[in-house]
């Protein structure tokens, strides 16, 4: 297929293109380019794109194209809690304004990066399902609500929403992310000596690598329509459901010598929940989630070392909101988030 992968110069579009294109897809990308140059290593050569805002795409950038894979997006809640009118727009509006124009180019496939963070406080000790109730906590995890019940809408015999809940990624990326829990930990434990944890480490998590990501989506693109048309479906890995604590023990594994420190100063964190995920490896027979969270940690505190890390890159270049905010400072983007001309 010809898939439009929007965020290809994301954390999680870079891994995931060459992903695609090894299963014989033709990818072309859109991305606002903000975060184009948060590289850490190599980076595998970008698909052919476009630099566009997601809030300006036209029919014409969905024109010929097959399916789309939705990833752009701001995307996480310390963004989102900043600026949530601009969460709204970006994530909300404009990603069912893209969807709109798939589906009147002909666009028979729209997979769409959800979030498990959609249970929110969910608690109790129960796994979460697909079907349970859906409670954010975030404008982020509230965006993405509202996304899912758009393209509920949109859906028919010629147009497949699929919503894909991802539990929180982690994992090497060349277009590094240090915003993201583990990733974060295994930073400040290399830098510091510490694994720093700011919660009381009791919240649970659910985790998922970056590659088995890119993965999911790649099977759910060429999986059969009737498997998956209209679908929600948790991705992730039961074993990877751990809490803050037992990831912080993972990292202290991972990096020598670095010693767990739990402060408490933030309090208990009302996001809580451990997920099912046997819904897509139901639909989709031999999937399963190939890393572990010990893994993936591993893996970090090597390409951490190998690509000399610094805190100065970690705390801004790999920080989200870091990055916006010195972009604004900078004045090279407006206070909508858009490129200065």
């Amino acid at each position: 297929m010809r898939v439009l992968l929007t965020g290809h110069q994301g954390y999680l579009g870079t891994v995931m293109a060459p992903v695609l294109a090894a299963a014989g897809h033709e990818v072309v990308g859109l991305d606002s380019g903000l975060f184009a140059d948060c590289v850490l290593g190599p980076t595998p050569a970008d698909p052919p794109g476009t630099r566009v805002d997601l809030r300006d795409v036209t029919a014409e950038h969905v024109a010929g194209v097959d399916a789309v894979i939705h990833l752009a997006a701001l995307s996480n809640d310390p963004l989102g809690s900043l600026a949530p009118d601009l969460t709204y727009d970006i994530n909300h509006h404009a990603s069912v304004k893209l969807a709109r124009l798939a589906r009147e180019a002909g666009v028979r496939r729209f997979l769409y990066a959800s979030t498990c963070s959609v249970y929110g406080a969910a608690g109790g000790d129960e796994l979460v399902a697909e079907d349970a109730p859906l409670r954010p906590v975030t404008p982020y995890a509230e965006s993405k609500v509202r996304v899912e019940d758009d393209l509920h809408q949109l859906a028919d015999d010629d147009f497949t929403p699929v919503y894909m809940r991802n539990a929180t990624a982690f994992g090497y990326s060349p277009r590094l992310r240090a915003d993201i829990v583990l990733n974060n930990l295994v930073g400040h434990a290399l830098l510091s000596g510490e694994v720093l944890v700011l919660s009381d480490g009791t919240p649970w998590r659910p985790l998922v690598h970056a590659a088995d990501i890119a993965r999911a989506f790649t099977a759910a693109l060429d999986a059969p329509r009737e498997a998956v048309h209209d679908r929600a479906f948790n991705i992730g890995s039961e074993v990877n459901n751990v809490t803050v604590a037992e990831i912080a023990e993972q990292v202290a594994e991972a990096v020598s010598g670095a010693k767990v420190v739990i402060t408490g100063e933030n309090g208990a964190d009302p996001r809580s929940y451990r997920v099912d995920f046997s819904r897509f490896r139901e639909a989709i027979p031999g999937f399963d989630c190939e890393w572990t969270v010990k893994r993936g940690a591993l893996e970090l505190a090597d390409a951490y070392r190998e690509h000399g890390l610094t805190r100065e890159a970690f705390e801004q270049r790999f920080t989200r909101l870091a990055v916006l905010r010195a972009a604004s400072d900078a004045g090279t983007v407006d206070d909508t988030l858009r490129w200065r001309r």
